[in-house]
């Protein structure tokens, strides 16, 4: 077997290709030479208002049309198969949009007839997935009465009820009280994990992203600023352990700086210790038990999603889409 064959074996085929993309609406460029790969997994779209995020979704859904380049969606072309790509993806929007008078489930199931379901079977996905969604009996109740939260279960069902294999969810999170948006971020783990689902999630809440995604895709004016898998944007440049000790951290600091170690004071009194090889942490466990310093936690220092997403976008905040 050749070296090239085992590549393609190992590696899975991206779900969304991308190469060239641009769009423009007259004088203005929306996005600007888009070249990336979605893989199977949960992906998190991000960048400012106005980075084209919105624009591109509509392109991978066949509602505009690239000015050029060209890209393929579950290995369909897009442009050329723009009806079986929308049979193959779960698409929730960021706005409301439901018919008024239907109950939640009849919104469902009227979803799932869309997707060419028989109607009996589209009422038993509908309760199914409104089951999953956490739906009780508000499902009976017409939607014009809902909350936030529940128009938002209401849009995810909408979007899962056809068992579609790609879900692009835009701000899925938006508008749920804590405990609601960590149930419905679990649900994307689960159908990530259980169900090879992969989701597209765009957002603004960037802990979100950090809680569920593999891979992260940033845009900004227009341009992919960022495609790296989380792990690899979330190593810091110089390695690095975060310390907390119970007392004052400036205790611990000077005992590590006696022996030359290099060590700062952060927020919260995190200690930041450079070096985070597995010599690097027994030595601060030894140096802790010497001097009876009882270390509360001790993990390799991450960049945060905030100081990624800001190093991305940076001097792109005043563009417009």
């Amino acid at each position: 077997m050749t070296e090239p064959e085992k590549d393609s074996l190992s590696s899975p085929s991206p779900v969304i290709r991308l190469r060239g993309v641009t769009k423009s609406f007259r004088n203005f460029q929306a996005l600007r030479d888009i070249t990336v790969d979605i893989q199977p997994g949960v992906t998190g779209l991000l960048g400012p208002n106005g980075a084209g995020k919105s624009t591109l979704i509509k392109i991978l859904l066949g509602l505009l049309k690239a000015s050029s380049g060209s890209g393929s969606v579950l290995g369909l072309e897009i442009g050329a198969a723009n009806l079986e790509i929308r049979q193959k993806v779960g698409y929730m929007p960021e706005d409301d949009c439901y018919l008024p008078q239907l109950s939640g489930v009849e919104s469902v199931q009227f979803a799932a007839r869309l997707n060419c379901l028989p109607s009996i079977e589209a009422l038993r996905r509908a309760h199914e997935i409104l089951d999953f969604c956490g739906a009780g009996q508000e499902r009976y109740r017409t939607v014009e009465t809902y909350s936030t939260g529940m128009r938002q279960k209401l849009k995810f069902a909408q979007a899962l009820v056809h068992d579609p294999p790609l879900l692009i969810l835009d701000e899925p999170t938006s508008g749920l009280d804590p405990d609601e948006r960590k149930a419905m971020l679990n649900r994307i783990k689960v159908l990530a994990r259980d169900h090879q689902k992969t989701i597209l999630i765009c957002t603004h809440i960037l802990p979100d992203v950090q809680q569920v995604s593999h891979d992260v895709v940033i845009l900004a004016a227009g341009q992919v600023s960022v495609a790296k898998s989380l792990a690899e944007l979330s190593k810091p440049l110089v390695p690095a352990l975060n310390v907390r000790v119970n007392g004052p951290p400036e205790v611990f600091a000077g005992i590590l700086r006696a022996e030359q170690i290099d060590v700062s004071i952060g927020a919260f009194g995190m200690l930041v210790v450079s070096g985070d090889s597995d010599a690097d942490v027994q030595r601060i466990w030894r140096l802790a038990a010497q001097h009876n310093i009882v270390l509360r936690s001790l993990t390799p220092a991450k960049n945060s999603m905030e100081s990624i997403f800001l190093e991305a976008v940076k001097g792109t905040q005043h563009a417009t889409a």
